[in-house]
């Protein structure tokens, strides 16, 4: 049975009035409702699922103390969804000493960063196993451009970093996801030749 567009929103109304007043059964309901897409999100910005769950934890947390703050205008998911990229832009910061630096000037990256087309060959499990092995701050750079749509001033804003260093982690992110797919698909090729 579908449910109407105004009486889902009526009942995200409820929902949220009842979390307001800190009902448990209506936080619990709200997180069941939300948390298997906002995993999805954390996860994109984590190294693993350990990491993703931390940080949809610390998400839900704002969310109840926030919920107040939202005012109806727009969608909520959509609002969750930025607590949640906000939150794993808190965990980045915290854990901002451990950056990884990688040498780009390897000629083999650099020839599969001519590759543009190379990432579209891949389903979304293994583009996403290969975000998360990416270095923290590319992995950062990557997310909040590829999926939040955000423009390196934005980023730099954010990060904490100049826009040049933006853009310049954004294209090493890309090179190095480019030649990971292409390594992929030549050691998926020598097995299926071997095979």
């Amino acid at each position: 049975m579908l449910v109407k567009q105004s009486d889902f929103l009526e009942q995200i109304r409820s929902l949220i009035q009842s979390c307001i007043e800190e009902d448990r059964n209506a936080q619990r309901k709200m997180y069941e409702l939300f948390a298997p897409k906002m995993f999805a999100v954390c996860l994109r910005y984590s190294k693993n699922r350990e990491e993703a769950e931390d940080i949809l934890q610390d998400g839900f947390v704002q969310v109840f103390k926030s919920l107040r703050t939202f005012k109806f205008a727009g969608s909520f998911e959509g609002w969750i969804r930025k607590i949640m990229v906000y939150s794993a832009l808190a965990s980045f910061r915290a854990k901002s000493k451990m950056h990884a630096v990688i040498n780009i000037e390897n000629p083999e990256i650099m020839e599969a960063g001519n590759r543009e087309d190379v990432i579209s060959l891949l389903g979304k499990k293994e583009l996403m196993k290969l975000v998360q092995a990416l270095p923290p701050m590319y992995r950062m750079v990557f997310n909040l451009y590829v999926f939040e749509g955000l423009k390196h001033r934005e980023i730099a804003k954010e990060l904490g970093v100049s826009e040049g260093t933006s853009k310049s982690n954004f294209f090493d992110a890309k090179v190095i996801l480019q030649k990971a797919v292409v390594d992929s698909i030549r050691i998926a090729n020598q097995n299926s030749s071997n095979g």
